[in-house]
């Protein structure tokens, strides 16, 4: 809320500026005409003139996500220069100095125009975006510097919304008022210049705590290392779920599943990028056979249905079949595109992968699983969906019915049998398993230790037993919204589960850096129920941002106590899952 707050008064400030000035006068000398002939079309003027420098911020911020790590340094580089602007704002004017000029002779020919009163207020409307680019341009550009490293999320409109509010609200006032809202801004121009430094000098303050890594709040979610809370917060209430559930399956007597006309394939164009393919679009797929998989590589739900995804995708490419694995980040790691490349070659996926980081696609579906399958024929229209793990015969005989609608020839009606290992075998029989458990403060349930300080590090104890699907945490650690963070060696994460297996999503808090430790059973080394990340006796190493598995027992599982212990500083962990 109190960026939001900023950001409006940030819009305010622009118009309340030296820079405004010169175009003021023929603003105000409009202010008693036509509304709709004088006010309206100054205003779109200026909206176009906003727009377009919004957008060319907004380009050239964009490749900064793609940087991935790298782009952190580069967002910092550019916050401080923007704040050096705000600071000592005779160096904005100077960068600027084209768009000014730009917008005195615009105003110029405004003035002296013969056209219409609509097309000269248009004019004075674009003159005034001009000449505002001075002021607008250094909060605009850290606005919109969070927005390309966050992605297109609804903090980052929210942001642009309150920015442009502040600034409209400024002209209204000035349109509707006039000549005394200019004399009060001239003697206010001193204090908001003072209060423009006072923001500059914020940011750069800012700047050198992100730089020097003391950021463990709200400056780190404006790095590439981390989402918005406001976007995860909208993930939850519009339902997004990580485990999915199943949909009820529609079939005849025979157990044929009956298809649906669920109308037309969306858009594939909001991929940031493409993996294994070129971009692909619902009409280039014409005459094809396509399924949509919705999927996150530390998602255990998506990893389970993955074999069976390749094994469709191998056995019926060659008769007209297209797979492809929209790849929707539920973590900030997951935006990293290189960690998606990494993890994509692991578990061996070479049909296409869609990057949808910022949830365009997953919108554009109106998903709201992971994973999720829909079924496209030939024609290019949804005809089946599926969500969650499961039903993977009946959804192998969506396929086939497809592909014989498309007119393929000798199509394999065998169901396909696979067998997975690790983390992709199919979850225990048991129904009453533990529930994934977020640790971030912000989804987190059930949390046993007895101090509960967020964002700092704190020293964490667990003073009573735990009770089944509690866990708590021994050590100093700092409990961030979407992870923890353990500050010093020697700290331990303690769960009362039940379930067959148990995983933990992992990473190293510094790319490259490596995390030993070692996990116990009830107190002794887990021996023969080790998962596929350790061995026989606990030991393991964090070495990239994914999930780890680190108990498989041989039968149902039954209740157990399970502790790992990191031996170094500087994970995070962010989440368990069982099966």
């Amino acid at each position: 809320m109190l960026i939001l707050i900023l950001a409006y008064f940030g819009g305010i400030l622009t118009i309340a500026s030296p820079c405004i000035l010169p175009v003021l006068p023929f603003v105000f000398a409009r202010s008693d005409q036509s509304f709709l002939k004088s006010g309206l079309p100054l205003l779109a003027g200026m909206a176009l003139t906003f727009t377009l420098v919004a957008t060319l911020a907004a380009v050239g911020g964009g490749w900064v996500v793609q940087a991935n790590q790298y782009g952190r340094w580069v967002a910092l580089v550019l916050m401080a220069f923007f704040g050096v602007t705000l600071l000592f704002p005779h160096i904005g004017d100077r960068v600027m100095r084209p768009l000014v000029s730009a917008g005195n002779k615009v105003s110029e020919a405004a003035t002296s125009s013969k056209k219409s009163p609509i097309g000269t207020s248009f004019l004075l409307g674009i003159a005034t975006g001009l000449l505002w680019a001075p002021c607008a341009g250094p909060i605009l550009g850290l606005v919109l510097t969070g927005a390309a490293l966050q992605g297109a999320n609804v903090g980052s409109s929210l942001l642009l919304l309150a920015y442009a509010a502040g600034a409209v609200t400024s002209l209204m006032l000035a349109l509707l008022i006039g000549g005394k809202v200019f004399t009060a801004m001239k003697r206010s121009l001193g204090a908001g210049e003072w209060i423009r430094r006072g923001i500059g000098a914020a940011m750069l303050i800012g700047v050198v705590a992100i730089a020097l890594g003391l950021d463990t709040g709200l400056l780190t979610r404006l790095s590439n290392q981390t989402t918005s809370g406001i976007e995860q917060k909208l993930v939850d209430k519009l339902g997004l779920s990580r485990t999915g559930s199943q949909s009820p399956t529609a079939a005849d007597e025979n157990g044929t599943p009956v298809l649906s006309d669920l109308g037309p394939m969306p858009s594939l164009d909001g991929a940031v990028q493409w993996l294994n393919s070129p971009p692909l679009t619902p009409q280039a797929l014409k005459g094809k056979v396509v399924l949509i998989d919705f999927w996150t590589y530390s998602c255990i739900n998506c990893l389970r249905a993955l074999p069976y995804v390749k094994a469709w995708a191998d056995k019926y490419r060659s008769e007209g079949l297209v797979v492809i694995g929209v790849h929707a980040p539920e973590f900030a790691f997951e935006r990293n595109v290189n960690n998606v490349i990494q993890e994509s070659k692991k578990l061996g996926i070479d049909y296409p992968i869609a990057i949808d980081n910022n949830y365009s696609i997953w919108r554009a579906f109106n998903n709201q699983y992971w994973p999720a399958h829909y079924f496209i024929d030939a024609k290019g229209e949804i005809r089946y969906e599926h969500f969650g793990e499961g039903e993977y015969p009946q959804s192998e005989r969506v396929i086939q019915q497809l592909l014989k609608e498309a007119g393929a020839k000798n199509v394999n009606t065998s169901i396909s049998q696979v067998q997975a290992k690790g983390v992709e075998q199919a979850a225990g029989q048991d129904s009453d398993i533990s529930p994934e458990t977020y640790l971030g403060y912000m989804r987190s349930q059930h949390f046993a230790s007895d101090n509960k300080v967020t964002d700092a590090p704190a020293d964490f104890t667990i003073s009573d037993p735990l009770d089944l699907n509690e866990w708590g945490l021994q050590g100093n650690w700092t409990v961030g919204d979407e992870k923890i963070t353990l500050n010093k060696p020697n700290g331990r994460i303690t769960y009362r589960f039940h379930a067959r297996d148990l995983h933990l999503v992992l990473g190293p808090q510094e790319q490259g850096k490596q995390i030993r430790f070692k996990v116990t059973l009830d107190g002794k080394e887990p021996g023969e129920m080790h998962g596929s990340d350790i061995s026989a006796s606990g030991e393991g190493v964090v070495t990239d941002q994914r999930l780890y598995q680190l108990i498989r027992q041989p039968d149902a599982g039954g209740e157990h106590s399970f502790t790992i212990e990191f031996l170094d500083a500087g994970v995070n962990a962010y989440a368990f899952t069982f099966g």
